[in-house]
């Protein structure tokens, strides 16, 4: 997920098999040994962190002294935190007052990577210049694209932002679908 959101992922860490995972880490792997810190291919000083939270319920507590152990926070553009139970409300305002965005991945969502699935259709990302092409083309504006909701696997996974463009590709046609986050809550279903 790290390299196809862009982040400079080692051919190893990706190429890794379970046995080859379990030699290195062990049966039971220390959640700490398991951080990951990775910039951004295009932009170095973009950087992401992740980290891996116990069986436990995630509380307040939890993400505030998460929140302690992060250094060089004015570096740091995205945050993904791996959970393998649930997440009090209070704890996910807590995460929502980070200055960086930050995404909650329950660790069975990542088991599959939903992108390689036969059924799922092919997304694209478009740069902004392709942005600008496709709306010059079709003479629309950016608010009159489709969107996606803010919850949508894809969207997710990606970690879209407001105003990124996807191209879907279904079978053989495409179909493309703009994002509107930011718009009031009460607009996304």
């Amino acid at each position: 997920m790290l390299r196809d959101r862009g982040y400079a992922m080692p051919n190893s860490e990706i190429e890794l098999s379970l046995q080859g995972f379990r030699a290195i880490q062990g049966q039971n792997p220390d959640l700490e040994r398991l951080r990951i810190s990775m910039t951004f291919r295009s932009d170095p000083l973009k950087r992401i962190l992740v980290i891996f939270c116990g069986p436990g319920v995630v509380k307040v507590n939890v993400i505030r002294s998460i929140a302690s152990q992060i250094v060089n926070k004015d570096t740091l553009s995205g945050f993904l935190l791996i959970v393998q139970n649930h997440v009090t409300s209070q704890a996910m305002k807590a995460v929502d007052l980070f200055p960086f965005k930050a995404d909650i991945f329950q660790i069975t969502d990542l088991l599959v990577n939903i992108t390689k699935h036969v059924l799922k259709p092919k997304h694209r990302i478009l740069t902004d210049q392709e942005k600008r092409r496709l709306l010059k083309k079709y003479n629309i504006e950016e608010k009159q694209l489709p969107r996606i909701l803010r919850k949508d696997a894809i969207a997710r996974y990606y970690g879209l932002e407001k105003g990124q463009v996807v191209k879907v590709t279904y079978g053989g046609g495409e179909i493309t679908e703009g994002l509107g986050y930011g718009m009031r809550s009460d607009n996304f279903r």
